[in-house]
């Protein structure tokens, strides 16, 4: 399965606990924030989608599993994998690296979800057809 999206960060002094190890909630904010840049990239940014169209990506469901610690001034590849989407939600899977090692993986499902209501509403057309095609292609049947 191919990465959609791809990026950097480095663990700063206020990621780590007192012995210098990545501090898991700051890891999950990490993660939160490339999210953030995921949209971003794929042309609908929080600050847009959120104050003015009212609609937003909440996490619905989030598993993680971390094989090695990583420490104050790693720096950590995040990559994005969309795997699924769904009439109102979708799949992503992280794997976060250092240098060729991984550290973590999590799987995570987003709603689309109307802000004044609270309550999920089917993507937008346009938001559907940009994260379907990160999807892999189906081989036709023969």
């Amino acid at each position: 399965m191919s990465v959609s999206y791809s990026t950097d960060r480095m663990l700063h002094f206020g990621d780590c606990d007192i012995s210098g190890t990545a501090y898991y909630p700051s890891y999950l904010n990490l993660l939160n924030g490339v999210n953030e840049e995921f949209w971003s990239a794929i042309g609908f940014p929080w600050h847009e989608i959120i104050w003015k169209e009212r609609w937003g990506t909440p996490t619905v469901h989030l598993t993680c599993d971390f094989s090695k610690p990583s420490f104050f001034g790693d720096t950590l590849t995040f990559e994005l994998t969309v795997t699924k989407v769904g009439r109102s939600s979708m799949t992503l899977e992280h794997t976060v690296l250092c240098g060729d090692e991984k550290r973590w993986t999590s799987k995570q499902v987003l709603a689309a979800s109307q802000l004044d209501e609270h309550t999920s509403i089917p993507w937008p057309d346009a938001v559907r057809a940009k994260l379907v095609s990160f999807l892999p292609q189906q081989e036709p049947a023969e």
